[in-house]
């Protein structure tokens, strides 16, 4: 599946481009690269400091705008959510250099969501959005957004990969016609992933590597993915993910790697420097 119908009926390429923790100089020549070599969406966000960067590499690409899918992020509100998030729209959109976004996420569950939501809601039905969603909200606070607002988020992007494969949200999200979208679908290298021998042995059947053999499985289960690399090689690898198909036996083995195990830790030294760093 190379692309999405959003539940508002927009179209989204189930295969995009991140850009977390890349520097706002090395975002424009990474994202350029990955334009040329055929990415369509492109993720960033407003706390990750290299929106500018991607909007550079935009309008340096001479790709038109309508045929790349931009998705960044609201960071937290800590006061007048409402206002401040509307602000926020507005300040991503001058360093992006666009008039719209097409996907708006709320970045975590922090904050006044409601308020802030309210405002998304109409930041979507005012044409700077064309979509709106959330990231890393577990099913109650999923669940809670939904019962007091009008809007049901078209996206909720959290982490998803084989060592945290998330199944009972993929269902969940299914239910409500929200699409799981994956953030760190390579476990940012960290498990030994790379090297795993039940993902080796899957990929050397179908003469892939393990990084096509993990974005192929999400995209197999419905779940959208963002991978990230500077490198071209590693940008083309993982695009091509759609000429083969993973069997019952291989999905039946992947199942057998998920450990609930996260990657992204609040009280690890180093996330706890990037978020002092990043706070706004």
């Amino acid at each position: 599946m190379k692309s999405v119908k959003l539940n508002n009926g927009i179209e989204m390429p189930m295969v995009g481009f991140g850009v977390f923790q890349v520097s706002d100089e090395e975002t424009e020549k990474a994202v350029l690269e990955a334009l040329k070599t055929g990415y369509r969406l492109l993720d960033t966000a407003a706390v990750y400091g290299n929106e500018a960067g991607v909007g550079r590499a935009i309008k340096a690409s001479g790709i038109p705008r309508e045929a790349i899918f931009v998705t960044t992020k609201l960071w937290i509100q800590r006061e007048n959510g409402y206002e401040n998030t509307k602000k926020a729209l507005e300040a991503s959109l001058n360093r992006l250099g666009l008039d719209y976004v097409d996907l708006y996420l709320m970045h975590q569950p922090f904050g006044d969501v409601h308020e802030q939501w309210r405002a998304m809601e109409e930041l979507y039905k005012a044409g700077k959005a064309r979509a709106i969603g959330v990231s890393n909200f577990h099913g109650d606070r999923l669940m809670d957004l939904i019962t007091c607002h009008e809007i049901v988020p078209a996206v909720n992007q959290i982490e998803t990969h084989p060592f945290y494969q998330r199944e009972a949200e993929i269902a969940l999200h299914r239910e409500l016609g929200v699409v799981q979208q994956a953030w760190g679908p390579l476990a940012e290298g960290k498990f030994e992933i790379f090297s795993n021998p039940i993902l080796t042995a899957i990929a050397q059947k179908h003469g892939k590597s393990v990084a096509q053999v993990v974005l192929r499985w999400l995209n197999q289960r419905g779940v959208a993915i963002i991978p990230k690399s500077v490198k071209i090689e590693r940008m083309v690898e993982n695009r091509d993910i759609f000429d083969f198909t993973l069997d019952e036996q291989d999905l039946a083995q992947i199942a057998t790697l998920n450990r609930d195990e996260i990657i992204f830790n609040h009280r690890d030294p180093k996330m706890v420097q990037w978020l002092a760093e990043h706070r706004g």
